[in-house]
C-alpha cells in the first residue's frame, strides 16, 4: 500500500499556536491580578441599602427578593480566612486549628483552588467549611453581569472538581462590614442572591492585609465583651507570618474568655451549605482545573522558551560569526604551488533543457582546459539530451537513461568519468570561472575525500527568492564555515561538490537510502575517515524555487533527507576521529540549530507579539527585538563576506518572521512524516523554461503540456546570469597534462560497481 505524507501541517501548527496565545491570555489577562491589593477600594454607605441589612448581621440572605440579614449567636466566634488556598500559609494555618481542634472558613478564590486542589480537599476533610471568593479576586461591585456569572460559575466548577461539593456561601472581594455596604455593593449582591448565594460579610477586621504588627491584628479581630463575630483574616495574598503568629495567641485568648469556636453556617444559625454535586459537575470541575493549571504554566515555560532560545540564537550568531572570521583567516587560500589533479564532471539532468547547456559551458570555462564532462540525461521529456550534445566541444559526453532518480543518475556519470576527481554540478547550475580549478585545488592533500563549494542564488528577483539569497549568504555560507572548521562537514551541496573517486568507491557510491543524497554521502565520508571541507572561493550560482508550493517540496524533502540521514549515521556518536566529530559535534548542531530551533522560534515570535499588543510585559519583545537585531548585523557581515552588497537587509526582519515560520512549517510536516513512516517522493517538476544569458542552438522541443501556462510564466523570471570574468583571491595553477591510461577507470571496473547504486529512489531528480 503507497505511503501518503500527511498534510494536516497548518493545522498542527495553527493549533498549537491558537492553543499557546490562548494559554498566554488566559493566564496573564484572566488570571493576572489575583490576590489583594496594597489599597482597598474606598466604601461609602448608599443610600439604598436597608437599613435592616447595614444595620445587621454579617450574612446577607437575598435569594427569594426580601433581604434577610443573619447575625452571630453571642459568645460565639467563626473564623474566616480570604484569598487561599496557599501552599505556603494555608498548611501552616491548618494545623494551628488542628493543635486547638477549632473549626473555621475559608473563602477559596477559584485559581488557586484549581492550582492546588489537594489543599481544598484536606480542609474539607478536617472538618473546614468552604465558601467562594471569586475566581480571580475581581472586584463584583464593578463588574457586568455577564462577569459575576462567569466568576461565580467557574469558582463553583473548580470546587466541584476539587472536592465533589457545592457551596452557596459567597464573600465578595474587598468587602468588609455591613454599615460600609455602598450601592452597587448592594446591586451585585442582589445579583449574586438572584444566582442562589448568601453574601458573607464580617463584624471583625483584623487588617493582617495591611501588614500590621501581631498586636494589632489580635486588637482588630478581638469581639466586643459578649458579643458573637465573624473575624476577617487572610491565608494568601502576601506575607502571611503576622497572621499565623497572631493566631495561637488569639483562639487561647478567647476560649480564656469563654468563646466558642465554630463554623460560619453554624454560628449564624444555619445548616451546613455544602452539597454533593452530581458526576457531570464534578468531570467538568476536573477537566476546568487541569485547563487552568496548564494555562498557569504556560507563562513560565513560555519565558524559559524565550529565553532558551534567545541564548541559542547568540550562541549560534557568536558561534557563526567567530567561525566565519577564524576560517577566512586561515583557510581562504590554500592554493598549490604543483599542477592539480585532473578533473571530471558530473552533471546529472532532467528536463532541463534551458538550462543545462550555460551549465556546461560553465563547467569547460572552470580553470581546467582538459576537464571532462557528462551529462546524464535521466529520463528528460523536453530535449534536454539534444541541448547538450549541441554543445560543440569533444570533451563534452551526453549519457541518457530512463528516469531513476537523481542519485542513479550520479552513480552513471561517475561510472563514466575519466578521472580521479569528480564534480558534481545541478544542470540548473552555472559555476564561476575558476571554481573548478579551485576545488581540484583541496584534492593536493591526500585526506580530502569531497569538497563542498559555495553556491548563491542566481534568480534574485522576488520575495521567495531574496530571502533563499539571504538564507544562502547568512546560514549556508557561514554553516559550512563552522563544519570546516569542525572537521566534519554534514554536506556537499548537490549545486557544486566536488569528490574523489577512492573515496567514493569506499562508500558504495551514492546511496538512494535517503532524501538527501548530498548530505548522506557527506556522512558517509566522514565515517569512512576522509575529510570534507568547504572552499568558500569556488562559487558556483542556482536557480532556486519561486513559489510557494516548489520551494515546500524542496524543503520538505531536504528536511526529511536530513532525518533520514542523522538516523543512518547515528552510530557515529560512538566512533573516533574524524567520524566522532561528526557524531558529537555536527550532528547536535543539526538536531538543536536545524530542527529545535525552526520549530521554537514562532512560539517566541509569538509570545514577543502577544506580550506587546497586550501590555503584559515588554521582555519577550524587547528580546526579539535584540535578536533581530542581531540577526541584522550578522547578515551585514556575511554579505560583506561573501563579497554581496546589502541593498536586501531590510528584508531580514520579514525573513526572520514570517519564512522562519514556513521553514517550521517544513519542520513539522517532516517530522509528522517521519513518525507516521511516510516518506516523501522525489517531485518531478515541469520542464523549465529559462532565459539564459548565453543561449544554446535552438533544439527541437517538444509541445508544452497542457495547464503549464503558469509555469510558463514564472519561468520568464528565473534568469542565469554570467560570472563576470575575473579571477578570484589568488591564480591557480593549470591543470595537468590530460591523464595517462591507468587514471581512466578500466571496462571492468566500470561494471563491476554496485548495481544498487544505480538503482535510485523512482522519479526525477530535481
Amino acid at each position: 500500500m503507497k505511503a501518503v505524507s500527511p498534510r494536516g501541517h497548518w493545522w498542527l501548527l495553527g493549533g498549537v499556536l491558537a492553543v499557546f496565545l490562548s494559554a498566554l491570555f488566559l493566564a496573564t489577562s484572566v488570571l493576572r491580578g489575583v490576590g489583594v491589593p496594597s489599597t482597598v477600594p474606598e466604601r461609602q454607605p448608599g443610600a439604598l441599602v436597608p437599613q435592616s441589612v447595614s444595620g445587621g448581621g454579617p450574612v446577607v440572605d437575598t435569594r427569594d427578593g426580601s433581604p434577610v440579614s443573619l447575625a452571630v449567636r453571642p459568645g460565639t466566634v467563626a473564623l474566616t480566612f480570604d484569598d487561599g488556598p496557599d501552599p505556603t500559609w494555608t498548611p501552616q494555618i491548618m494545623r494551628l486549628l488542628a493543635a486547638r481542634s477549632v473549626p473555621a472558613t475559608f473563602f477559596v478564590v477559584g485559581r488557586h483552588v484549581a492550582e492546588h486542589p489537594e489543599i481544598v480537599r484536606a480542609q474539607t476533610a478536617a472538618g473546614h467549611e468552604v465558601g467562594l471568593h471569586t475566581f480571580t479576586h475581581t472586584d463584583l461591585a464593578t463588574a457586568p453581569v455577564w462577569r459575576i456569572r462567569l466568576e461565580l460559575a467557574a469558582s463553583r466548577a473548580v470546587l466541584a472538581g476539587a472536592t465533589g461539593t457545592s457551596t452557596t456561601l459567597l464573600r465578595p472581594p474587598y468587602s468588609s462590614m455591613p454599615d460600609a455596604l455602598n450601592d452597587r455593593d448592594w446591586h451585585a449582591a442582589l445579583r449574586t442572591g438572584a444566582l442562589g448565594y448568601l453574601t458573607v460579610l464580617s463584624t471583625r477586621d483584623g487588617l493582617d492585609w495591611e501588614a500590621r504588627s501581631v498586636a494589632d491584628i489580635m486588637r482588630g479581630a478581638v469581639p466586643e465583651e459578649g458579643r458573637g463575630a465573624v473575624v476577617l483574616l487572610h491565608d494568601a495574598g502576601g506575607d502571611r507570618s503576622r497572621t499565623v503568629a497572631a493566631l495561637g495567641p488569639l483562639i487561647d485568648s478567647l476560649k480564656a474568655r469563654g468563646y466558642r469556636f465554630t463554623t460560619l453556617s453554624d454560628a449564624v444559625g444555619l445548616p451546613p451549605q455544602t452539597a454533593p454535586v452530581s458526576r457531570f459537575d464534578h468531570w467538568y470541575g476536573v477537566a476546568l482545573i487541569g485547563l487552568v493549571q496548564a494555562a498557569v504554566a504556560v507563562p513560565p515555560a513560555a519565558a524559559w522558551l524565550l529565553y532558551a532560545v534567545a541564548l541559542l540564537t547568540a550562541a549560534r550568531l557568536l558561534l557563526l560569526s567567530a567561525a566565519s572570521a577564524v576560517h577566512r583567516r586561515h583557510r581562504e587560500v590554500r592554493n598549490p604551488a604543483g599542477p592539480l589533479p585532473r578533473v571530471s564532471a558530473v552533471v546529472p539532468a532532467h528536463n532541463e533543457q534551458a538550462t543545462v547547456a550555460a551549465c556546461v559551458r560553465a563547467l569547460l570555462d572552470g580553470g581546467c582546459p582538459d576537464i571532462d564532462v557528462v551529462v546524464v540525461d535521466d529520463g528528460s521529456t523536453d530535449g534536454t539530451a539534444e541541448t547538450a550534445r549541441a554543445v560543440a566541444d569533444p570533451r563534452v559526453r551526453v549519457v541518457t537513461q530512463p528516469n531513476r532518480g537523481k542519485p542513479a543518475a550520479l552513480n552513471a556519470g561517475v561510472g563514466h568519468a575519466a578521472h580521479e576527481v569528480i564534480v558534481m554540478v545541478d544542470a540548473d547550475t552555472v559555476v564561476a570561472p575558476g571554481a573548478v580549478a579551485r576545488l581540484a585545488a583541496a584534492f593536493t592533500d591526500p585526506s580530502v575525500g569531497a569538497v563542498a563549494g559555495n553556491t548563491k542564488v542566481a534568480n534574485r528577483e522576488g520575495l521567495l527568492p531574496l530571502w533563499q539569497h539571504l538564507e544562502y549568504v547568512m546560514s549556508f555560507g557561514l554553516e559550512r564555515r563552522l563544519f570546516d572548521l569542525a572537521g566534519a562537514s554534514p554536506t556537499v551541496p548537490g549545486a557544486i561538490g566536488a569528490f574523489r573517486r577512492t573515496a567514493l568507491d569506499s562508500c558504495g557510491g551514492i546511496s538512494a537510502d535517503t532524501l538527501a543524497e548530498d548530505t548522506d554521502i557527506a556522512m558517509a565520508l566522514c565515517r569512512a575517515g576522509w575529510r570534507v571541507v568547504y572552499r568558500s572561493d569556488a562559487h558556483a550560482r542556482t536557480h532556486v524555487p519561486t513559489t510557494v508550493r516548489s520551494l515546500w517540496h524542496q524543503r520538505h524533502r531536504w528536511a526529511y533527507g536530513t532525518l533520514q540521514s542523522i538516523w543512518k549515521h547515528r552510530r557515529a556518536v560512538r566512533e573516533t576521529g574524524i567520524a566522532g566529530r561528526l557524531g558529537r559535534r555536527t550532528l547536535p548542531y543539526l538536531l538543536l540549530f536545524q530542527l529545535a530551533l525552526p520549530l521554537a522560534a514562532p512560539l517566541m515570535d509569538a509570545a514577543a507579539l502577544y506580550g506587546l499588543a497586550s501590555g503584559t510585559t515588554p521582555v519577550p519583545a524587547l528580546t526579539w527585538t535584540g535578536f533581530s537585531l542581531a540577526q541584522l548585523v550578522l547578515a551585514a557581515y556575511a554579505l560583506r563576506t561573501d563579497g554581496e552588497g546589502l541593498r536586501h537587509l531590510w528584508l531580514v526582519p520579514l525573513q526572520q518572521t514570517l519564512y522562519r515560520t514556513a521553514l517550521c512549517l517544513v519542520t513539522i510536516h517532516a517530522l509528522a512524516t517521519a513518525a507516521l513512516g511516510a516518506g516523501p517522493t522525489w517531485h518531478r517538476p515541469a520542464a523549465r523554461e529559462h532565459t539564459t544569458a548565453r543561449p544554446a542552438t535552438p533544439p527541437r522541443s517538444a509541445p508544452p503540456a497542457p495547464g503549464r501556462a503558469h509555469k510558463a510564466w514564472r519561468s520568464r523570471h528565473m534568469t542565469i546570469l554570467r560570472w563576470d570574468r575575473v579571477s578570484g583571491p589568488g591564480r591557480l595553477p593549470a591543470c595537468s597534462s590530460p591523464p595517462s591510461a591507468t587514471d581512466r577507470p578500466s571496462p571492468a571496473r566500470s561494471r563491476s560497481r554496485s548495481p544498487s547504486r544505480d538503482q535510485g529512489r523512482a522519479g526525477p531528480q530535481t
